[in-house]
């Protein structure tokens, strides 16, 4: 059987802010998994999930790792695909310059097909 038969394409919503709940770290430490192993990867944030990614974060008060630091290294694991809801930035009055580089702004049409591609979906 080919490698390429067992790989999976995974997609993974967050959709928490990153401190006060553990959703974001979860999701974050799944989808590195998923990479680590060969899979497919995509990583959406939408809703409250957006505020990971702005820069300048900084978690040492609160006593917690800064989770938008670890978001940075997605690229090094294989995770390539880290999109954006344009809507969820727009409602909450954030600009694209605020956030992490290498993301994209989507809409939720094209998340919505991200979804129904996938072969699995997390929704955290």
């Amino acid at each position: 059987m080919a490698n390429d038969t067992l790989k999976k394409s995974v997609t993974f919503i967050s959709r928490h802010a990153p401190y006060g709940v553990n959703n974001a770290r979860l999701t974050l430490d799944m989808a590195l998994a998923s990479a680590v192993f060969g899979q497919n990867v995509s990583y959406v944030f939408m809703q409250d999930g957006i505020y990971q990614l702005l820069k300048n974060q900084h978690a040492d008060g609160i006593h917690s790792k800064t989770l938008g630091k670890a978001l940075e290294t997605l690229s090094l694991y294989g995770i390539d695909e880290v999109c954006v809801d344009a809507e969820s930035l727009a409602e909450r009055n954030i600009q694209s310059s605020e956030l992490i580089k290498d993301v994209q702004l989507v809409s939720r049409v094209e998340i919505a097909k991200l979804i129904d591609e996938a072969d699995a979906v997390f929704n955290l």
